[in-house]
């Protein structure tokens, strides 16, 4: 899971990077991409199990609900700077216990409801409604944060029966060309300057849904998340030295309400 926390970190400097001279769609599309160049060098021995199509169209759900939430997060990564885009993200598993109490029927805990309403505390803390515009790109972050919420139920459901190797190369797999057409529509010159980033989103975005699938097929998720709660504080970090954004105390005041929130929400499901 620590793996996969820094990859994410990657995956978002490598896509904001990538952004300032390619559309997002496009970013999506190489982040992709450089996905299949590896599972192609890497992934042969995951082929009987791929050829058995186990779950398809659970994996295609999840793929279409987890690429457009890709997209509205890769817009926050460009528009927001990171500590904040990672505190609002982390209104993810207010989603989780949402959307396993929808679909998988699973009781909505005390601690879960109190933490429904500490996260909603939390982003209006760094929002701040009222003061001057709210950036609709911070809308688009919850509403992504969602996505990966409904995603993430949907992953766990295939960890059952599919290796988490499988689950990566049917999310290179579907997403490719759901980037490619997108891409299609607002498509820029690329240039070689560009190719380093595009490893480092491709490979930063594998390795962390591989380590993120990893974790939790073989951890309770209460165990995963305390370790992922690190990544708002270590994207201030970058954002401060990588992009010179400064610090915002509401940020990490907002955050640290939804992190506390959920820390103690995931801490009591787990005793």
């Amino acid at each position: 899971m620590a793996l996969s926390m820094a990859s994410f970190i990657g995956m978002s400097v490598g896509s904001r990077e990538l952004a300032a001279t390619l559309s997002i769609q496009q970013v999506l599309f190489f982040r992709a991409l450089v996905g299949l160049f590896v599972i192609l060098a890497l992934g042969r021995a995951l082929l009987p199990e791929l050829r058995g199509l186990k779950l398809i169209r659970l994996h295609l759900v999840r793929n279409v609900v987890h690429f457009v939430a890709q997209y509205l997060w890769t817009i926050g990564v460009v528009l927001l700077p990171l500590a904040s885009v990672f505190a609002l993200e982390f209104t993810m598993p207010i989603w989780v216990a949402f959307f396993a109490w929808i679909f998988l029927k699973e009781r909505l805990t005390t601690p879960r409801i109190l933490a429904t309403i500490g996260g909603f505390i939390g982003v209006l803390v760094i929002v701040r409604p009222g003061v001057g515009m709210v950036d609709p790109a911070a809308g688009l972050v919850l509403i992504a944060a969602a996505g990966y919420g409904l995603s993430l139920i949907f992953v766990k459901q295939l960890t059952r029966q599919c290796s988490p190797g499988a689950i990566v190369v049917w999310m290179i797999l579907i997403q490719l060309p759901l980037g490619f057409f997108a891409a299609l529509t607002d498509w820029r010159e690329v240039h070689v300057t560009d190719v380093p980033w595009m490893l480092v989103a491709g490979l930063g975005a594998l390795a962390a849904h591989y380590c993120q699938a990893q974790a939790l097929k073989r951890l309770d998720a209460s165990v995963v998340m305390p370790i992922d709660f690190l990544r708002v504080p270590l994207a201030a970090v970058v954002g401060y030295y990588s992009y010179a954004e400064a610090i915002d105390l509401w940020v990490f005041l907002g955050g640290g309400i939804i992190l506390f929130s959920n820390y103690r929400a995931v801490m009591a499901e787990r005793r």
